[in-house]
């Protein structure tokens, strides 16, 4: 499959590559990045083909979002597809600072998933991003909130797509559970599932991913690298953003053995593996310098044989029942 493969999500007329942009990187996660790499890793996104990106108010407290619109502003906009999130303002002293973001901010997030507090953040985003639309709108990590986002969040959404100010009305979020309550609960084109179906974690499979693609909903997966386990399983690897467990470690390294045997990265065989089931349309992964995207893209596009799947089920890797590519 190529990375520049289009793809419609749903029901929706929003298409967007196979391999997505996540630009949580350049918003400074971990470690600064820097206007120049951050606007180099997007031009270099660009120059491969790729015409989907992801972004959030929350990444780098509108850093990644003003990074991303200043090279995306000059690109044409029917050509790419951009997605951001909502659930999250930007405010000082807000209540949800995270200390893993790298670069100085005037602002803070704090959790709103009101309909005004949506509304506003459209606005908000559309102003760091300098562009006049936005594709698809996340409803951001509602875990603790979710009666909120299904009772003002949601509608507000709905409201948006309706006057054709959105074209997709989505929620990301890194568990299964709460997906599959929205799922009953709103009229969703499409979700970001980060980390749940992953060669690490496939708890994704149990009920979500069935019931979306019964219900037409394109599951977007990110996270396949799991923080970074399935990149390169090596002691003090994060997974799920704090170092990883000891089992996990081993896991994540017997799986790193096999797509060895068949000489494969591992890096390939985590970002292709969620594309085998059909409710997945897109991979969104991130990258902090245009050397991870063009990896990215390679790992992507490599010849996985059908038999490293198979050894992966053998060896009680994979679970049997679980699609592959």
């Amino acid at each position: 499959m190529k990375a520049t493969e289009p793809v419609t999500l749903g029901r929706t007329d929003v298409a967007v590559t196979r391999l997505g942009l996540g630009l949580a990187p350049i918003g400074g996660m971990f470690d600064a990045v820097g206007d120049e790499v951050a606007h180099a890793t997007v031009e270099a996104a660009w120059d491969l083909g790729l015409r989907y990106f992801d972004t959030a108010p929350l990444y780098g407290c509108g850093l990644s979002e003003r990074r991303a619109g200043a090279v995306l502003a000059d690109k044409p906009r029917d050509a790419f597809t951009l997605s951001t999130k909502v659930g999250r303002l930007l405010v000082p002293d807000g209540g949800d600072r995270q200390e893993f973001w790298a670069e100085p901010a005037d602002l803070t997030p704090q959790f709103d998933f009101s309909a005004s507090g949506v509304r506003r953040s459209h606005t908000e985003s559309l102003a760091r991003l300098g562009l006049d639309r936005i594709d698809i709108a996340h409803i951001h990590d509602p875990d603790d909130h979710l009666a909120e986002a299904v009772a003002g969040a949601y509608p507000a959404l709905a409201q948006l797509r309706e006057a054709g100010e959105i074209g997709a009305v989505s929620a990301g979020m890194n568990q299964a559970p709460a997906l599959v309550e929205l799922a009953h609960a709103g009229d969703f084109d499409c979700f970001m599932l980060a980390g749940r179906y992953t060669l690490l974690d496939q708890s994704g499979l149990h009920e979500l991913l069935p019931l979306a693609h019964a219900k037409g909903i394109a599951i977007i997966a990110a996270g396949v690298y799991n923080s970074g386990l399935l990149a390169d399983p090596t002691p003090g690897a994060h997974y799920d953003y704090a170092p990883a467990a000891q089992g996990l470690l081993d896991r994540a390294t017997a799986i790193r053995s096999v797509c060895e045997r068949h000489g494969v990265p591992l890096r390939a065989a985590a970002i292709q593996f969620p594309l085998g089931h059909p409710a997945v349309a897109s991979v969104v992964v991130g990258a902090r310098d245009p050397e991870q995207i063009a990896d990215n893209v390679a790992m992507f596009e490599w010849d996985v044989p059908g038999a490293l799947w198979a050894d992966l089920k053998a060896e009680g890797l994979l679970p049997s029942e679980v699609p592959t590519p």
